[in-house]
């Protein structure tokens, strides 16, 4: 498995953010469905990075792994997966606010 592997999913948001305007309108909802499965995605995949990265932790205590370069590099997938998840949950926290301080 490659450690780079994860960035794909970056890429994959790219294209969901390239909306053509004509065609938003007749595919908005289609448009809305693919970003949010894509957010769930990203979601689950934090969430199993997490659990690797404990399920490599408990077998480093318990003696099973004695490599300590696989638990790190665990524990940075989960970390790095986290800080990412979170930056994207405050940047479209940061959209909707801006959009409810807007006056019609």
């Amino acid at each position: 498995m490659s450690l780079i592997a994860p960035i794909n999913k970056i890429q994959s948001l790219d294209n969901v953010f390239q909306v053509n305007p004509v065609k938003e309108k007749a595919v908005g909802s289609e448009t809305f469905e693919s970003l949010y499965q894509s957010a769930i995605g990203l979601l689950e995949e934090t969430n199993r990075y997490t659990h690797e990265a404990e399920e490599a932790q408990m077998s480093y205590m318990l003696g099973l792994n004695d490599n300590v370069h696989d638990l790190l590099i665990a524990q940075n997938k989960a970390n790095l997966s986290l800080q990412y998840t979170v930056a994207i949950r405050n940047g479209i926290l940061d959209a909707y606010k801006e959009l409810m301080q807007m006056q019609f």
